[in-house]
């Protein structure tokens, strides 16, 4: 669909005794047809250290990828650095259920004997990934019954490995009721208004559980006489994707409307149809809570937001307020939505964070509560002046988030019961005393360094809204704040409820008081964004041009040490004509000229470096300056292919703009196969944790002169991937098998992996993200890394080798941000010695 534009982990540290001894394993049997009963099987304690790490260690998967790896016995031993070890102990599943504190970052072994070769859906719950005859798939932390994955299971043994986060797993293995088929259990759907004709845009599952892919569908929705077709993407083998499409329009009566849905192959007489559903969509009024979906431009996937309407006073009144509202861990923004009392004088919008666990509103989160904002304010023609943050739990730490990375967008901010920071509150953790390469991994994740960017709050309105018997997020995330704001925020309220926990209502008032907070909504109506021309100071901050680069009229394109805060403080004044201020680790400037009146000549001053008598710009209503050494200069319109708040990495900010997954066909059988159970399992993962929907498609395939804005991502190596020549064959960065090569700096061996960046050829805005190894060794280290998880950062480049699974970030080769040239040579990078 041309026109519809996808991490939580748990901390698994505790490291706990053995299993109690159980009788020996025996491998669970299989009639020719039905479900697989799961029963005996065995059981590892933690061997690892996982969380909010770009590295964890894991000496299971070590074994793994060095190849190293059979299946266990009961009693089988696993060696641990330091001289201890653990024991595989027998357990056995109960209904397929299986319960044990070991379970608390350990893992759980089946081996599966079938006479005859077939495909059955994994059905899992509890577990942080499986490996399926070492495939990897994804999980299902949460426990939330999204995850029914098409696995084949080969004739005779199989072996599935579960990695368990909570204590306790749940499996099934059940015939799939059909080749292919519709699966509504994680549908997104909008509500239907009752004086809006317009289709719509809904999202479903689409299983396909053959070994093909398959091409050519369509999917027919039809509610009443209307009906609408919607011709899908292509469906790998043995995939779940979730597809969107139309909703009919037309008439439609308040209540329910069922909506019957199709998959369709062949045209004409040769029409037939594979798999039908219905889904059912509410009908309310317009002035009514309501659901609204919309196409994300980060990978085209359709995403949902909840509106409570205002409801005015009187007709023809100004433009409503708009109210964002961020939901907590485990909520939908509907129910976010719901706990309020609909105001008379805007609108509450309440964005999802792409799932109720989502993003901690950062990374992709944080994307999706901006792309609401934008299209809510458009839809609802909002008053851009009265535009308001919120948000309660995790999305308390939202609002920090948000609110110090955009402050030009709000005019005040409310969190309630929010968090801090990973480090304050989420189980993050930063070496006191780093190597260069710690430290390098630490400013990739700058972003998420909510404290450092406090002085941003300094702009606007904030209330700071708490429990003080919080039993969940502690009162002195709250109180730390008020501490850090006191020394020079002018326009802070605060209040803690006495005797109040995580989520508590004082009144019989409509709403809930812990989010709708009426002194909370009486400091928002007394601010109001100033119009640009109004500003005459600048004072702004920011982790990365890249996440946030501008504020007002004043740009940070350009840094001078990547990923670690930058900041200016200008003042314009309006009868000179001239600009001044201060700046710190900025490399390049830009001034937006647009609150100017145009004609005369301006004057900047910069660092106490003064330019008189600048032209008014002629093509562009912007002037820039770049930092050469010690001192400024004024240069014209950077090149797009210097990187900029338009595209300049880290690694994971490739994985947006309608990124596509290239996988590559050229390597090895089993490199091959690695490429694409990679690219399967990331394009799985980004759909359990981020609601997405991500094209996944060969090297064969893919051509590199089409969509040239769109990102990609390529898995494999340049022996292994014909997608490497025409997107990467004039990179610094090149990985062949048994070397990865940086410029003038090579390390040797196919246990080597590499994860890096690259602006792509022929498009002004789109990047390349690269997933590879030296060798099949190598390819396999990339695994499980968790670079969908929220709080974790790589940089532009990251080269390193099988020993970081047992040692973390030592087993680092090298890594690095590319200059602003996207060169080796102007940018900065570290080599570890071994």
């Amino acid at each position: 669909m041309k026109d519809l534009p996808r991490a939580y982990s748990v901390l698994f540290a505790v490291l706990l005794g053995p299993f109690s001894p159980s009788p020996p394993l025996a491998p669970a049997e299989a009639p020719t047809a039905g479900e697989v009963v799961l029963g005996d099987c065995l059981g590892l304690a933690p061997v690892g250290r996982y969380g909010r790490v770009p590295l964890p260690v894991d000496i299971l998967q070590a074994e793994m990828v060095g190849g190293r790896w059979k299946a266990p016995k009961a009693g089988d031993k696993l060696a641990l650095p330091g001289g201890a070890t653990r024991t595989w102990e027998a357990t056995t599943a109960k209904d397929g259920a299986v319960n044990h504190p070991a379970l608390r970052g350990g893992y759980l072994f089946w081996r599966v004997k079938v006479d005859a070769p077939r495909v059955m859906l994994l059905q899992a719950s509890g577990h942080a990934l499986a490996y399926v005859n070492g495939e990897p798939r994804t999980g299902d932390p949460y426990s939330n019954s999204l995850v029914s994955l098409p696995i084949a299971l080969r004739k005779g043994d199989n072996d599935l490995l579960f990695h368990v986060g909570r204590g306790s797993l749940r499996v099934r293995l059940v015939p799939p009721e059909k080749p292919l088929f519709l699966d509504t259990r994680d549908t997104t759907l909008p509500d239907l208004l009752e004086d809006d004709s317009k289709p719509g845009l809904g999202a479903v599952l689409v299983v396909n559980a053959t070994e093909k892919t398959l091409e050519g569908l369509r999917l027919r929705a039809t509610a009443g006489d209307a009906g609408s077709f919607t011709f899908l993407p292509s469906l790998t083998p043995l995939s779940v994707r979730k597809v969107g499409f139309y909703l009919p329009g037309g008439s439609r009566a308040r209540g329910k409307v069922d909506i019957r849905l199709a998959l369709i192959e062949g045209k004409g007489e040769a029409t037939h149809e594979l798999s039908r559903t219905t889904v059912t969509v509410s009908v309310p009024r317009r002035d009514q809570l309501h659901k609204r979906t919309f196409g994300s431009a980060i990978d085209g996937s359709v995403q949902y937001y909840a509106i409570l309407p205002a409801r005015p006073l009187q007709k023809n009144g100004p433009p409503p307020a708009l109210f964002l509202s961020l939901h907590g861990a485990a909520v939908e923004a509907d129910g976010q939505a719901a706990a309020y009392e609909a105001k008379t004088w805007g609108h509450l919008v309440a964005p999802t964070n792409r799932r109720p666990f989502g993003f901690d509103w950062e990374d992709w989160g944080r994307l999706d509560a901006m792309e609401v904002l934008e299209h809510a304010q458009k839809e609802l023609k909002t008053d851009p002046q009265r535009v308001y943050l919120t948000g309660h739990s995790m999305g308390g730490h939202g609002v920090w988030h948000l609110g110090a990375t955009f402050p030009d967008r709000f005019a005040a901010i409310g969190p309630s019961a929010g968090w801090i920071s990973f480090w304050s509150y989420g189980g993050a953790r930063q070496a006191e005393k780093p190597t260069p390469v710690e430290a390098l991994l630490q400013r990739a994740a700058s972003p998420s360094d909510t404290l450092a960017l406090a002085r941003n709050y300094a702009a606007l309105g904030v209330y700071v809204l708490h429990g003080d018997k919080d039993d969940n997020v502690p009162v002195r995330e709250a109180r730390t704040m008020k501490e850090q704001l006191a020394k020079f925020h002018r326009d802070l309220s605060y209040h803690e409820q006495p005797g109040a926990g995580h989520w508590w209502d004082a009144s019989d008032e409509p709403g809930t008081d812990c989010v709708d907070w009426a002194p909370m909504f009486d400091l928002f109506a007394r601010r109001v964004l100033p119009r640009r021309e109004a500003v005459r100071q600048v004072d702004f901050a920011t982790a990365s041009p890249g996440v946030s680069g501008w504020c007002h009229w004043a740009g940070i394109e350009a840094q001078v040490k990547q990923m670690q805060p930058s900041s200016v403080s200008l003042r314009y004044d309006p009868g000179r004509r001239r600009f001044t201020g201060k700046t710190e680790n900025v490399a390049r400037l830009a001034l937006d000229l647009g609150h100017v009146p145009p004609g005369e000549p301006l004057a900047v001053e910069l660092d106490g470096q003064k330019f008189e008598k600048i032209a008014w710009p002629a093509k562009t209503s912007r002037v820039w300056f770049e930092r050469k050494g010690e001192n400024w200069a004024q240069t014209s319109h950077p090149s797009p292919s210097r990187k900029g708040p338009h595209r300049c990495g880290p690694f994971k900010d490739a994985f947006r703009n309608r990124m596509v997954f290239v996988y590559g066909t050229k390597g090895t059988k089993e490199e091959n196969a690695w490429a694409y159970a990679k690219a399967r399992y990331d394009a799985e993962t980004f759909w359990y944790r981020g609601n997405g929907s991500v094209d996944v498609v060969p090297d064969t395939v893919f051509d590199a002169a089409k969509e040239r804005d769109r990102n990609v991502i390529v898995y494999g190596h340049g022996d292994g991937n014909a997608a490497w020549k025409p997107l990467l064959g004039d990179s610094p960065v090149q990985v062949r098998r048994g070397e990865v090569s940086v410029d003038k700096h090579t390390e040797k061996g196919d246990g080597l992996a590499c994860l890096f960046v690259r602006p792509r050829p022929g498009s002004d805005t789109a990047s390349v993200g690269v997933v590879a190894g030296a060798g099949l060794t190598g390819l396999r280290l990339t695994d499980r890394l968790p670079y969908f998880v929220s709080g974790t950062g790589y940089p532009d480049c990251l080269v390193f080798g099988v020993e970081t699974l047992t040692r973390g970030s030592r087993g680092v080769r090298g890594a690095g941000f590319f200059g602003q040239d996207w060169s080796v040579d102007s940018g900065e990078f570290v080599w570890q010695e071994r």
